[in-house]
């Protein structure tokens, strides 16, 4: 098990970043409110949680994902051991809510809230809330898209929507409906307002 990876960022996107440690370049999925966190930094450490991809009985991959706070992996870790509940999902919980609103959600029994997220259904939500409620008290402290240095902030935010599982067609309506009202946004802030929305 990889606890956390400390080492320079050789690439960056809202979704994922490349982290260079010892010679070896990691491929590390990562949450919105993780990315806010090192968007300006050239190096940074990472708890880790390394999750292994199952098909037909079988192993078929893995998928590093990374956490900037104690409290997100914890979260994170916690929400993957809910039945239905996997590491996209929770990551996308991540993307669209900070840790804190989305364990006051739980704790609160906000369903409407949890059901707001994509990929989350009444079940789910009520399954996570029965399941979780007593533990977040206690939290503690694949698709190959191609990002690009002169990629606009429209495309980044695009490319991280298409990668936490929207449509492209989906994604342009609603970051062209968000861009059009004149507002001064960052990536991270437009692709918030848009998981709202879709």
């Amino acid at each position: 098990m990889i606890a956390y990876l400390t080492g320079k960022i050789t690439f960056k996107s809202p979704t994922h970043i490349f982290l260079e440690t010892g010679g070896i370049g990691y491929m590390v999925k990562i949450s919105l409110n993780t990315f806010e966190k090192i968007q300006h930094l050239d190096h940074c450490k990472l708890q880790t949680s390394l999750i292994v991809k199952i098909e037909n009985q079988s192993v078929s991959g893995y998928d590093l994902y990374g956490f900037f706070e104690d409290i997100e992996k914890d979260l994170f870790e916690k929400l993957i051991s809910v039945s239905g509940v996997g590491a996209a999902t929770a990551r996308m919980m991540l993307s669209s809510y900070k840790p804190d609103e989305i364990k006051n959600a739980i704790l609160t029994e906000n369903e409407a809230l949890i059901q707001s997220i994509k990929g989350i259904g009444p079940k789910s939500a009520k399954r996570i809330i029965l399941e979780l409620k007593d533990k977040v008290g206690k939290v503690s402290g694949e698709q190959n898209l191609a990002f690009s240095p002169n990629n606009t902030m429209k495309e980044d935010a695009l490319f991280a929507l298409l990668a936490l599982g929207f449509t492209k067609q989906a994604g342009e309506k609603v970051l062209g409906k968000l861009l059009s009202d004149g507002h001064s946004r960052t990536v991270e802030s437009l692709i918030k307002e848009a998981l709202k929305l879709l």
